[in-house]
């Protein structure tokens, strides 16, 4: 936390904001400033005409001679891609954008930056009825895995 102005968030922008300030003075910068600019705009533009689950796995990458440039996690989101091209880049030229074609990359690194952190395992403590259910069934089941499995499920929520 930034003790000066009492609000972290407030510092950062200001940093990110002076370095764009700073990339557009010069001429180089104020060139990838516009390029990174118009990716993005692009991006969002696909995303709003390719189905969503496709459309969040694509990640623009270049832009060059008429030509898009997409990068996929895989080669089952590349194929799906590479079927609405045409639509996606006659929806993307009707929007202004100057286009050809679409010329699609696997890159597998995106697959394991989008995957998502598995959620907490979450069990329902058994009620007494449950309880009495798995208690009935263990007493009817021969000895085995089956009945060692109940024994443990018992024990576990017969201790709450």
């Amino acid at each position: 936390m930034n003790r000066a102005s009492g609000h972290p968030r407030r510092t950062a922008d200001r940093i990110a904001d002076t370095a764009i300030e700073w990339l557009g003075t010069d001429r180089l910068g104020a060139n990838v400033l516009t390029m990174a600019r118009n990716l993005l705009a692009l991006e969002r533009a696909m995303k709003t005409i390719l189905p969503s689950s496709l459309a969040e796995a694509c990640q623009v990458a270049r832009l060059e001679d008429q030509r898009l440039t997409v990068a996929v996690p895989s080669a089952a989101y590349a194929a799906r891609l590479r079927q609405l091209a045409p639509r996606t880049v006659a929806q993307l030229a009707r929007s202004g954008w100057n286009l050809n074609e679409i010329q699609v990359k696997v890159q597998a690194s995106l697959l394991q930056s989008r995957m998502k952190k598995p959620l907490p395992k979450q069990s329902i403590p058994l009620d007494n009825k449950g309880l009495e259910a798995f208690r009935s069934l263990q007493e009817n089941l021969r000895p085995g895995p089956l009945a060692d499995a109940v024994a443990r499920l018992i024990a576990r929520h017969g201790q709450t």
